[in-house]
């Protein structure tokens, strides 16, 4: 029963990434509707990414057995326990380092509380299904192959996070074009690598749950690549011709 509302839980964040989008207008896209309310970038990133943090460490606190994630797991080809620190180190990032760097404009409250919503559920979906419901064989292949990929994503992400965080001093409002890293290639780097990291994440639990929100990734943050892309298209007219929106001399 639990494996079943895990799944269903699932299904319904791959959902949610098909309408995330039309409610996502921050940043250089909020003109494309009317923000309202708004709340300073650094404690809007940290209020939504908050509860990734906190629900699975309720839920990693108030378990049977703490720290030893999942039931009925064959030590020599299952990971849990180191899965599960990925998973941390990747949510403590977003809520504790990056929240406090960026430099964004201010978020739209409503944008915020979705976010947070989203994160709420994810936090749950992956906390649970590690604690709970991973039984399934990981075969080692797998969770290296799956490891290095989120570490490789990773990589990608913070690094161009770092790159476009310093296109331009504190304060300033002016857009440039960034290089350097993936962003010779494309123009999302930073999208494509957080992609990359959920895809490797999922590989490495062998997780439906963690499938479903590398999907729901995938369909929110893809095309908000596509928009930057046309963006940067327009309003530059020596834009690289070569680079792709987000996946290097393809698309």
């Amino acid at each position: 029963m639990s494996d079943v509302f895990t799944q269903l839980l699932g299904g319904v964040t791959v959902s949610l990434g098909a309408f995330y989008p039309l409610f996502a207008s921050y940043g250089r896209h909020m003109g494309v509707c009317r923000p309202g309310k708004t709340i300073p970038a650094k404690l809007a990133w940290f209020l939504q990414e908050m509860p990734a943090f906190l629900i699975p460490l309720f839920l990693m606190l108030t378990s049977d057995k703490p720290f030893s994630m999942g039931k009925n797991l064959d030590k020599q080809h299952h990971y849990p326990f180191p899965t599960c620190c990925i998973d941390c180190f990747f949510t403590n990032h977003r809520t504790f380092i990056y929240s406090l760097l960026t430099r964004g404009t201010p978020f739209p409250l409503c944008v915020m509380m979705a976010g947070g919503f989203t994160c709420s559920l994810n936090g749950f979906l992956q906390g649970h299904y590690l604690l709970h419901c991973l039984t399934a064989l990981i075969y080692k292949l797998d969770f290296l192959l799956g490891l290095l990929l989120f570490y490789v994503g990773m990589v990608v992400n913070i690094h161009s996070d770092y790159i476009l965080r310093n296109l331009r001093k504190p304060g300033e409002a002016i857009y440039m074009i960034p290089t350097g890293g993936l962003f010779k290639y494309v123009s999302g780097a930073n999208y494509l690598g957080e992609i990359v990291e959920w895809f490797g994440y999922a590989l490495a639990t062998w997780s439906l749950p963690a499938l479903a929100f590398a999907v729901f990734s995938l369909c929110f943050i893809g095309p908000r690549a596509y928009y930057h892309h046309r963006f940067y298209q327009e309003k530059f007219k020596d834009y690289p011709k070569l680079r792709k929106a987000l996946i290097p001399f393809i698309f």
